[in-house]
């Protein structure tokens, strides 16, 4: 039961981020991405914040009694890998389409089992791989990468992808030892919010006329995608292990699609659809295949 409320917690999650492309997209119309960001992680901010003092206020103090400094650390880490990540991500959407965006964020597939593989030597299980080149071959499909040249914009989500392949890896580690999910996800989006605006400060305005024009596309993606889905995300992660969790998440660039053409009125291709199938399949593979492992 439990791993069932976690699959269907990283799926809401995953929704929830893949239509949140079209709100970072249209909401620099008249902002800058670090403000943009400083304004939607601090909405998230005090969406959670509530909640998490409502819920978790009595945990705290038994959850620290496990070692307060190692909380901080991961706490930490996974805010500076949600504000890089993030921060790239929005830069990139001045110079790149959603589609391409989308594509190359789930580059953070392949990432996360190198990673462990590298640096915990973790044993994965054999379907993470065609899972995940099942998942790259989708992502390819769902743009229309093979018919433009590769763009500033497409190179700073590829480096974004990094950030959050250990955003998730660190959110693995923490969830694991902290259960305290709401005051996890309400700190790191604080930290989010204070590096972007330290940042927008020095290259952008802070405009409250401007910020307001943009009020629609800030509250979807910061209650929603900025607090909400990152709760989500690690209730997902308390009964599912990085690797997997990763290629489930590539699910945004299905949405991401399907939004695009919902809402932008983007006409999908048979390669997008193509694309769709290929990932969705490369996220069934990933979980049904230690299962048969397990039951025999």
């Amino acid at each position: 039961m439990s791993k069932s409320i976690s699959l269907l917690s990283a799926l809401l999650c995953t929704f929830i981020w893949g239509t949140t492309f079209i709100a970072q997209d249209t909401g620099m119309d008249d902002i800058g991405p670090f403000t943009f960001n400083a304004v939607r992680f601090f909405v998230g901010f005090l969406a959670i914040i509530p909640l998490a003092l409502f819920f978790e206020k009595k945990k705290l103090k038994f959850e620290f009694q496990i070692g307060h400094r190692t909380f901080l650390i991961l706490s930490f880490l996974i805010g500076l890998s949600l504000f890089l990540g993030s921060a790239l991500q929005q830069v990139a959407l001045l110079y790149t389409d959603v589609a391409n965006a989308a594509f190359f964020t789930i580059f953070y597939v392949p990432m996360v089992p190198i990673i462990i593989f590298i640096f915990k030597r973790g044993s994965l299980h054999w379907s993470v791989w065609p899972s995940v080149i099942l998942c790259l071959i989708g992502g390819y499909l769902l743009t229309n990468f093979y018919d433009a040249t590769v763009r500033l914009g497409d190179g700073l989500v590829l480096l974004g992808a990094l950030f959050w392949s250990t955003h998730i890896i660190f959110t693995g580690m923490i969830i694991s030892k902290y259960n305290i999910p709401l005051t996890i996800g309400a700190v790191q989006t604080l930290i989010v919010a204070i590096f972007s605006f330290l940042i927008g400060s020095i290259y952008e305005e802070f405009i409250f006329d401007d910020i307001l024009k943009e009020i629609d596309s800030i509250l979807y993606a910061g209650i929603l995608s900025g607090g909400v889905a990152f709760v989500l995300q690690i209730y997902a992660q308390r009964n599912i292990t990085p690797a997997p969790a990763a290629i489930i998440f590539s699910l945004e660039g299905v949405f991401a699609t399907i939004a695009a053409w919902f809402l932008l009125n983007q006409i999908l291709s048979i390669n997008n659809l193509l694309g769709c199938f290929f990932i969705l399949f490369g996220v069934i593979l990933s979980q049904l295949l230690p299962l048969k492992k397990t039951a025999q």
